[in-house]
């Protein structure tokens, strides 16, 4: 796989961490071995105007989420599709404040919007209460078998 993370935020994202949690969450979907995947960093500013850009919606976001090859989740007797996952942007400062309101930092929120976000690039959406409950459930799955892990 090809994690490409850049930090543009000047918020000292350890990119180490997040290319490791990245490849967790996409081995454990069963993507392609050569899919690719950019995870960018931004301040305010930057994610407001993709914000409004792309989703038409004022003011900054936690995550966007931008698919590219519309690849899926393997099955287990299937062999994943090849190509590009996407592109993700991140907000650590909008991130900092909703962990601090969610009492776990912004360490786990970045985790959980990460996770999040290539759900998103899969194909998940919680637009549906039925939804929501897949995406969530799996997302809260993928968190506790990442954290379960040994620190590396």
């Amino acid at each position: 796989m090809t994690i490409e993370i850049l930090d543009e935020s000047g918020s000292g994202l350890d990119v180490k961490h997040f290319s490791q949690l990245a490849r967790f969450v996409m081995d454990q979907m069963r993507v392609h071995p050569l899919a690719e995947l950019c995870i960018k960093a931004v301040d305010e500013d930057t994610i407001a105007e993709l914000n409004e850009k792309w989703m038409e919606k004022e003011g900054p976001t936690d995550v966007l989420a931008f698919p590219m090859d519309e690849l899926r989740p393997g099955l287990v007797n299937e062999e994943p599709e090849e190509g590009v996952l996407g592109d993700l942007v991140l907000c650590p400062a909008v991130a900092e404040r909703q962990g601090e309101a969610a009492g776990h930092g912004t360490l786990a929120e970045l985790e959980l919007l990460t996770t999040h976000g290539i759900l998103h690039l899969l194909g998940y959406d919680h637009a549906e209460p039925e939804e929501h409950k897949v995406m969530f459930g799996l997302q809260d799955q993928l968190l506790a078998q990442w954290r379960a892990q040994p620190a590396t």
